[in-house]
């Protein structure tokens, strides 16, 4: 070691405080690096977990395989586990259940049974191809008795629509033909089989599913031709060419039809969706980008305003013939000995901050979100290498400037410290406009910000990163959760009930039973409407001008959902959006309210887009048609005028059961009084019931045991709920992150403005000499926070914007709708940080209000 990095090192030692700080500031840049992979990997483990607990693991499918090309699928390099699974149909006879007329048999192999998550309430599993394990809500609908030891014979085979003569599985529900079964069980054995077991419903049998699920056992060496054998592979390498690989196999092998796991192998990053992959990347890179500038503003403050306290100790080191390289690389040196111990201690500090979050997230998150796996801190040598090597840079970068600024600093202007402040007139001139009217300590406080140039500029990058920082973190975990948003369904009930038959009082019947907490009852019909071209939105316009579409006499025919809710749903959805419903009770001027924004997937380009669905205003009147054809063969329609509705309020919000029209295509809701007074004809118009429930299953049993065989009832407890636990799930993530930026920006700029005013000890000193009054004093502090926050702002906001704007862009890969600001964060980002800055530059100068004047004018930096 030598002489230069002794000094070095016995003037950390000897300034405490300001090391402290520095190494401190590291910590938290180090800490917050390492919490926000360790969150990353950790997340994407629990969701890898819980979808594997939920549906077993597989990655590649292939369809129809022969025992030749399973034995070649086990032998390729990358097939870790081969499972082989087939499926079929027998007809439950004697079933209680109308809708679950049948058996499905889910046969595994071995690795299967032992993959896919099966719980076994009674019995074994099945170990031979002649064994069976049903499934437990099978023995309560079926007056047939199946007991552990019973054989039976069964002919097996497919499930056929046979209106078009296609195959049907388990997530089609029961085809009807005016209250009678439409289909047919295409019988291809029959089968004896003995009962070994008892099963718990698998989760992959959604409650709609017409066949109650019965567990086989595949044996590979006495596979039937009559049954086709799937085989799903476990692969050794996840890498993006396992789609094409998997591919030129089958191909190499003659199988014709493969899938993919596609939910499972977007959570390991490898999805077939380059649009998807650009999204993920663009945001990754983003994202990454903001912190490493953050961490970088944090680290790089604190060592420029170490170079700034130690300006005489590298004078003096000058004086002595120290080169611009010794100068130099002592400020490196002090970099490589902070990190060296911030490094280890940040990492273990995010570790173990994000491992007690999880401790405290666990307690509820099974409750709150339903998930049957826990959140595991998951740190991987990848991990923590990233962390450390982003820290290494940023610390190298941080020191970089200051150690340029280091090695150009002479003896003269050590001694005489004016290597920070270099004056002229021009340079602290302020107009005479800001004396005049915010009084004279404004005018110093403005020429002290202009004075203290470099302290400044320090302060100043400080603020304008921390308001970068945040606003983008919470553009972007918002606009993460809108676009999760988006990818649902707008599913807000937990069960659809239609009938044909039925009208709407033999419905309603439903919405009295037990568990039910709410009900809607919708009557839709489809109509039209001819809208002219400056009330269609800019997507739909341009589509009409790349496609040469034809209009009708200049107006453009949009389809049209008219939507009646019963009387109590309507008077909450009015609330709800804030209107007045007995507005729209008014049967001598009817009005709709209107559902102006839409989302839609376009199949084309493979995006999520959110849009307008019509441009109009409150009181505009729209005209509804009926279309009909002459008879069945004509291709020639005709409108029928049926009313006339006028626009009274407009919203982005949907009642449950509304789905959102695609482009062409506007919502009208109104009340079931209106629609009973328009001139339609019933049996155009669909009636549905709607049901919320604590107890969705127990509330299909209750419904199905009136055995009215027109009705359709549709569950969708599993599909809205894993929804709500992603969406959940992201908040507590999302939020949190956002905690974590807030704390570090202001932790930041506590730590920038409190060193700062502490080197400004002499400053103070002189203008407190003169006459300054403790009064005054502060008043001057306060117009220096104001020029810092003014300031701070108009670089700070339109740096954010812009990289809001590149996160939108990064989203639009995959999401397309309009860009927008998010004005209350925006706002409380200009509250805070006038707050913020005030508060730390008075707890600055409380620290150092009763310092001796002669004391703090006599005061070197050392």
């Amino acid at each position: 070691m030598n002489i230069v990095h002794k000094v070095t090192l016995r003037l950390l030692k000897e300034n405490k405080r300001r090391t402290l700080v520095t190494i401190i500031g590291v910590i938290i840049s180090v800490a917050m690096i390492t919490a926000v992979s360790t969150i990353s990997v950790s997340f994407l483990d629990l969701v890898i977990r819980q979808h594997i607990a939920n549906n077993g693991e597989w990655h590649v499918e292939y369809k129809d395989v022969s025992l030749e090309q399973i034995t070649a699928i086990k032998q390729d390099d990358n097939t870790k586990t081969l499972m082989l699974s087939s499926s079929s149909y027998a007809v439950l006879e004697e079933s209680e259940n109308d809708y679950k007329p049948y058996l499905y048999f889910q046969n595994y192999n071995k690795e299967g049974l032992e993959n896919f998550p099966i719980e076994v309430i009674e019995g074994r599993m099945p170990e031979r191809s002649d064994e069976i394990a049903i499934s437990e809500p099978m023995i309560s609908n079926a007056k047939t008795n199946f007991n552990i030891g019973e054989r039976i014979s069964i002919p097996v085979g497919k499930r056929i629509n046979m209106t078009d003569g296609t195959v049907l599985n388990q997530t089609d529900p029961i085809v009807w033909d005016e209250n009678i079964i439409n289909e047919e069980i295409q019988v291809a054995e029959t089968r004896t089989l003995t009962v070994v077991g008892i099963v718990e419903r698998p989760e992959w049998e959604p409650a709609w599913s017409p066949g109650y699920t019965v567990i086989g056992y595949v044996d590979e060496q006495n596979l039937s031709n009559a049954v086709p054998t799937d085989a799903m592979v476990v692969l050794n390498d996840l890498n993006g060419s396992l789609f094409d690989d998997a591919k030129n196999l089958a191909d190499a092998l003659g199988i014709e039809k493969i899938n993919f796991n596609s939910e499972l192998l977007r959570y390991y990053g490898i999805t077939a969706n380059d649009n998807l992959r650009s999204t993920l990347y663009s945001l990754a890179s983003i994202i990454m980008a903001v912190i490493i500038i953050g961490s970088v503003a944090l680290i790089y403050n604190a060592f420029a305003i170490s170079v700034s306290e130690r300006a005489r100790h590298l004078g003096m080191l000058s004086s002595v013939g120290a080169t611009k390289k010794q100068k130099r690389n002592s400020v490196f040196f002090e970099g490589a000995v902070v990190g060296f111990i911030s490094i280890p201690i940040g990492i273990l500090a995010g570790i173990a901050g994000i491992g007690i979050t999880f401790a405290y997230i666990n307690q509820f998150l099974h409750g709150a979100l339903g998930v049957t796996e826990k959140l595991e801190l998951v740190v991987t040598p990848a991990s923590i290498l990233l962390a450390i090597g982003i820290s290494i840079v940023t610390i190298f970068i941080s020191t970089y400037v200051p150690a340029q600024r280091a090695s150009k600093i002479s003896a003269i202007d050590a001694i005489r410290q004016t290597h920070d402040i270099k004056l002229s007139g021009k340079k602290v001139k302020t107009s005479k406009f800001v004396r005049k009217v915010f009084g004279m300590e404004a005018e110093i406080g403005l020429k002290n910000v202009k004075r203290n140039k470099k302290r400044y500029l320090a302060t100043l990058f400080s603020l304008v990163i921390s308001i970068v920082l945040f606003l983008s973190v919470s553009f972007f975990t918002e606009n993460l959760k809108k676009s999760l948003i988006l990818s649902q369904d707008n599913i807000q009930y937990d069960l659809q009930i239609y009938s044909n038959e039925l009208n709407k009082n033999e419905l309603n019947k439903f919405a009295n039973l037990d568990h039910v907490t709410s009900s809607t009852l919708i009557e839709e019909i489809q109509l039209e409407a001819l809208i002219e071209m400056e009330a269609l939105p800019d997507l739909l316009k341009q589509q009409i001008t790349e496609n040469n579409i034809p209009l009708q006499d200049g107006k453009y025919p949009y389809y049209v959902s008219l939507h009646s809710l019963d009387q109590e749903s309507f008077r909450s959805f009015a609330k709800q959006i804030g209107v007045n419903p007995e507005d729209f009770m008014q049967s001598g001027n009817p009005a709709a309210i209107v559902i102006d924004q839409i989302s839609y997937k376009d199949y084309d380009s493979g995006k999520i887009i959110e849009t307008k669905a019509i441009e109009t205003e409150v009181g505009n009147k729209l005209d509804l048609y009926a279309i009909f054809y002459e008879d069945a063969e004509s291709e020639e329609a005709h409108r029928q005028f049926v009313t006339s509705l006028h626009v009274g309020a407009l919203t982005d919000q949907v009642p449950p059961g509304v789905y959102s029209a695609s482009l062409g295509g506007v919502n009208l809701i109104v009340p079931d009084t209106i629609f009973a007074q328009l001139p339609i004809e019933q049996e155009y118009v669909n009636t549905y019931l709607y049901l919320n429930s604590t107890d969705p299953m127990a509330t299909q049993a209750a419904i199905e045991k009136w055995q009215e065989p027109s009705l359709h009832i549709y569950n969708v407890e599993q599909h809205r709920q894993r929804g709500e636990q992603m969406i959940m799930l992201m908040s507590v993530f999302a939020y949190g992150f956002i905690t974590l930026i807030t704390l570090i920006s202001i932790a930041n700029i506590f730590n920038t403005i409190s060193t700062s005013i502490s080197l400004r000890k002499r400053e103070f000193a002189m203008l407190r000499s003169v006459g300054m009054t403790p009064k005054g004093f502060h008043k001057m502090i306060r117009y220096e926070s104001l020029f810092y926050g003014i300031k701070a702002l108009a670089y700070g906001l339109p740096i954010s914007i812009l990289v809001m704007f590149l996160i939108y862009r990064a989203i639009g890969h995959t999401f397309e709708y309009q860009f927008q600001l998010p004005w209350l964060s925006i706002l409380t980002v200009i509250v805070m940080i006038f707050f913020i800055v005030g508060t730390a530059m008075l707890y600055s100068i409380a620290k150092i209000k009763n310092e001796n004047i002669v004391d703090a004018l006599r005061q070197e930096n050392i």
